[in-house]
């Protein structure tokens, strides 16, 4: 770490390395008269070199042309074209700039004249794609890729060895100190000036720590957004290709992830923790050593440093380099992000990631209790969890939860009443937040129920005294103590303890929080953010003990995804790669066990919202008195099939109640060909039915089954999707639909096989909320009738209010089918379906023999439907669907303008699709576009999934209760997050 002699350039010798002075008609005559190519160059801009694309007269790149900056020898060229080729021969699943040779292997590289004097040319391998360059937000993915990189690169550059990697380069986080030593003064202004001092200064104290221990080895060095190139023909900005290897040098190896990691921090919505999946891509290619993760987050800090006051030097010596000037204020961006979180903390988090073990803190000796006369005994614990039965009814969200919850406690007798160290809170959660509130306590609560004194529990000394608030050496730790009223007395600052002596004496009902930090790390917030736990939790210690009480005991890692794939058929998929836990629901959020809070735009099983307190009661209620089979005589199948039937039109008058909308379009089926005696059924193309044998022998979309079209059963035959926006008829053509659709139901009569049954959903929810073409049904409806068929509606995702202007999707087309199929809403969560038919069609079902379904239509069953029903009605939840389903496809139609990713805005009420092209004239669907999107905003707290075939339509279907504050949330949160994947 100390000043060195090199062979090679010597940034301090230099102090300033500005670009050679090259133009794009130079380039263009370099080409031309040393290399043989007759092209256009334009420049590609470089901090130090200059670089231009040459393209041929077809305008199709023909190569890079690198001009090398003057401060660099022949032997340091050549050092990085062997590099080059290396890292290209060892990983040939990555696509490497290298040197471009002569046919007899010699590279193509030349002397030239320019204004600077004699300089290197050489001609490199162009690789199209493009670079991850600019704000646009990076997914997990593509960061797990740059790690991944990364880690490739260092591994085959481990035993590399060649006399050019001798150099100082200002980028060798090695010379950090000295750089920014000597280029502070660029920085004009103080605050920031001052701010990248201090990090400095701390940052190489942490690496000095370590440093002896760090491996060294030829590093690239710049393996930053700018220098790797997303894979040709793919939108989702996942890397694969390598460029640039100027900065390559013998460093410390930890060095190559430091300078991936901070080139992330500049992104949109980029925060230090988005920086953990290329930690561990990297680490599982070539693991880092415990010195090393110590290490890297320091290093990420004095990298941005570095960046910040080279930026401002070379900006002032080549003050006409765009390039350069361009890159300030994204150089500030990383720094600010560096520096966000402490690094201590950020350090904590990678070892946590990594799996790293950890030194066993030191014991806690408590030489006396914190609080006079406390006993473990005597103590509650208050839970504040996601889990906890005191959070239910949305208790979470009122104002002064935890003291009113303390203050029932202590009235029931609790001497005193404590919190749980480490444990989320749900207490602390926020909801309709784009930013993850802090959740997770450093420390603990603790609520006297009697006068008592504080006592010191250690040796020690006051280091810090103030109203309210007390923080005293304990061991090798800190111990911070605040309280409410400021009236209490309390030993000044400098008052050196024995374990025993009077600290305060507090009154009944004070609220006491108490956290044990180490006393070298920094100050530790009270609550502390989800993401960041981890590294937060290292730098504390469970205060517990001190208060008589058991220290909570470190809990394994559960690795509850692993356990659910070991133990639950995986072709039972999940929502997200990495889905957060879900415990809990409330109206229209979900809730985390991190204690955070996600709106729900996807549930349309629970259309009262999640855990209804008058569902909850009325199903708790009839649990108590009985559940047994419709085969007893009892009040609720009765009173809720009268309902039912109630809410159609006739001669729909009978009801058959069973489990789910799979068994209830099964049962539909049964009947139709029952009924007819024929056994051919119609079904629309890309749609989603269910997964018993016949209602997926009807089901379509290849989204659900990639064979879904080539492994129908022969009785099945299927007609085209009748979608206006992207099918074969679109506009005012759509109305060919009905004609083929009719053509079909006639050809299969010219046959011989009329079919027994048409099925299709009334509006087209598994394509994405596309209403069908106006007057589709009633062409089709007759067409089957006219032959003998019967007509089913799937209202299973539609259907009971959901649309807003009709209760059913039937009554949107004019039509009234001979057999409706209801689910999902029926019951709020319930497993619950109906099948509401005819009593003539119904009777015919006694031909197969008696139907049964031993819950479907259960004393438990019933009630929660008919509590449904009620709801529904009472809170005029139809009505609301009208009005914030309005409101928020008004607000989804503005984004449309903004943003040209949006094709179309489909559905009515709380029915929506919103689909993703990346053109509006071939309308070619952007699935990965919205894969990326619903990762992104399941990150900024909504939940939003794809639907339909190409899923590429973002299916908008929240609980019915949703209001509009939410509706322009999630409005907000898709505009920033559309803007920001750009």
């Amino acid at each position: 770490m100390s000043p060195r002699q090199s062979s090679g350039v010597d940034f301090f010798a230099r102090e300033a390395l500005p670009a050679p002075r090259v133009t794009e008609s130079d380039a263009q005559r370099i080409a031309a008269e040393v290399f043989g190519l007759a092209t256009r160059a334009v420049s590609l801009g470089s901090q130090q070199d200059t670089n231009f694309l040459l393209r041929g007269s077809d305008g199709k790149p023909a190569a890079v042309l690198k001009i090398a900056n003057p401060a660099f020898s022949e032997t340091e060229i050549e050092a990085q074209d062997a590099a080059a080729d290396l890292v290209a021969e060892a990983n040939p699943a990555l696509r490497v700039a290298t040197v471009l040779r002569h046919h007899d292997g010699a590279r193509r590289v030349a002397a030239v004249d320019t204004a600077d004097g004699a300089l290197t040319a050489r001609l490199l391998r162009y690789l199209p794609g493009g670079s991850l360059s600019g704000p646009r937000h990076l997914s997990p993915r593509t960061v797990s890729a740059m790690g991944a990189m990364a880690g490739r690169v260092s591994s085959a550059l481990r035993d590399f060895r060649h006399p050019g990697l001798d150099r100082v380069l200002q980028w060798d986080t090695r010379h950090a100190d000295r750089v920014v030593e000597l280029l502070l003064r660029h920085v004009p202004e103080p605050a920031r000036r001052a701010a990248v001092e201090t990090a400095t200064a701390g940052s190489w104290a942490a690496v000095r720590e370590v440093g002896d221990g760090l491996p060294r080895q030829a590093v690239h060095l710049d393996l930053t957004d700018d220098n790797l190139v997303r894979a040709t023909g793919s939108p989702s900005h996942v890397p694969d290709g390598i460029i640039d290897f100027g900065d390559l040098t013998h460093s410390w190896a930890v060095s190559e992830l430091a300078v991936t990691l901070s080139s992330v921090l500049h992104h949109d919505g980029a925060e230090p923790h988005h920086i953990l999946p290329a930690v561990r891509a990297f680490h599982g290619i070539r693991p880092l050593s415990a010195d090393e993760a110590a290490a890297l987050w320091p290093l990420v800090v004095l990298r941005a440093a570095t960046l910040v006051v080279s930026g401002r030097q070379q900006a002032a010596v080549d003050r006409d380099n765009a390039y350069v000037n361009a890159a300030l204020d994204r150089e500030w961006r990383i720094f600010e992000q560096a520096t966000a979180v402490p690094s201590a903390v950020m350090t904590g988090l990678i070892a946590d990631a990594l799996e790293l073990p950890r030194r066993p803190a030191p014991s806690l000796p408590v030489l006396g209790p914190l609080v006079e006369d406390l006993t473990a005994s005597g103590t509650t614990l208050l839970d504040l969890s996601v889990e906890s039965d005191a959070m239910d009814h949305g208790t979470w969200l009122e104002p002064g939860t935890e003291d009113r919850l303390a203050a029932e406690l202590l009235d029931r007798g609790a001497d005193a009443v404590t919190t749980a160290y480490a444990q989320p809170r749900l207490s602390a959660s926020a909801v309709l937040s784009a930013t993850s509130p802090a959740t997770v306590p450093t420390g603990i609560d603790l609520w006297l129920g009697k006068p008592s004194e504080l006592r010191a529990p250690h040796d020690g000394e006051i280091v810090h005294a103030s109203p309210g608030r007390a923080t005293l050496t304990c061991g090798s730790r800190l111990l911070d103590l605040s309280w409410n009223g400021a009236d209490a007395p309390y030993p000044p600052t400098g008052t050196l303890l024995r374990a025993g002596d009077r600290l305060a004496a507090l009154p009944s009902g004070t609220r006491l929080h108490l956290t044990l930090r180490h006393r070298n790390g920094p100050e530790v917030p009270a609550l502390v953010r989800p993401e960041y736990a981890a590294g937060w939790l290292a730098l504390t210690t469970d205060p517990a003990p001190l208060i008589g009480a058991p220290a909570a005991e470190g809990r394994p890692q559960e690795d509850l995804l692993a356990r659910r794939e070991a133990s639950f058929a995986t072709v039972q998929e999940h929502y997200y790669g990495n889905p957060p836990r879900i415990e809990r629901g409330w109206r229209h959020h979900m809730l985390s066990t991190d204690g955070r809070a996600y709106l729900d735009m996807v549930n349309n099983v629970t259309p009262l919202g999640h855990a209804h307190p008058r569902v909850e009661r009325a199903v708790a209620r009839q649990l108590r008195r009985l559940n047994t089979n419709s085969r007893f005589h009892y009040a609720s199948v009765v009173e809720f099939s009268e309902r039912l039937a109630a809410l159609l039109p006739a001669p729909l008058d009978t009801v058959f109640l069973v489990n789910s909308g799979s068994e209830a379009v099964d049962l539909a089926i049964r009947l139709a060909i029952g009924a007819t005696g024929r056994h051919d059924v119609v079904a629309l193309r890309e749609a989603y039915h269910g997964w018993t044998y016949a209602s997926d022998a009807v089901s379509t979309s290849i989204a659900d089954n990639p064979n879904a079209l080539a492994s129908r059963p022969d009785w099945v035959h299927t007609v085209d999707s009748p979608n206006p926006y992207r099918g074969s008829h679109r506009g005012e053509a759509a109305t060919a639909y009905a004609t083929e659709a009719v053509r079909t139901v006639e050809d299969l009569a010219a046959t011989g096989r009329a079919p027994g049954a048409f099925i299709s959903e009334s509006f087209y929810g598994n394509a994405g909320a596309v209403a069908l073409p106006d007057g589709y049904l009633a062409q089709v409806y007759a067409a089957v009738r006219r032959h003998g068929g019967l007509t089913i509606a799937d209202e299973i995702q539609v259907g009971y209010g959901r649309l807003g202007s009709w209760f059913w999707g039937f009554e949107q087309q004019g039509v009234t089918p001979d057999i409706v199929t209801v689910a999902k809403a029926i019951g709020n969560g319930h497993p619950l379906g109906a099948v509401i038919t005819s009593r003539a069609v119904a009777e015919r079902y006694r031909d197969q023999g008696y139907f049964f379904s031993s819950t479907g239509g259960s004393p438990v069953s019933s009630i929660a439907g008919l509590t449904v029903l009620d709801t529904l009605r009472d809170e005029d939840l139809q009505g609301n669907a009208v009005r914030v389903g309005a409101h928020l496809k008004a607000r989804l139609e503005e984004l449309a303008e903004r943003h040209a990713l949006i094709g179309a805005v489909h559905g009515a009420g709380l029915y929506l699709g919103v689909e993703l092209v990346r053109d509006h004239a071939t309308l070619e669907p952007a699935p990965e576009e919205t894969a990326e999107l619903c990762d992104r905003m399941l990150d900024l707290g909504v939940i939003v999934q794809p639907t339909g075939d190409h899923q590429n339509v973002l299916k908008i279907k929240p609980p019915l209760c949703i209001d509009r504050t939410a509706a322009d949330f999630f409005t907000a949160t898709l505009d920033r997050a559309l803007a920001e994947l750009r």
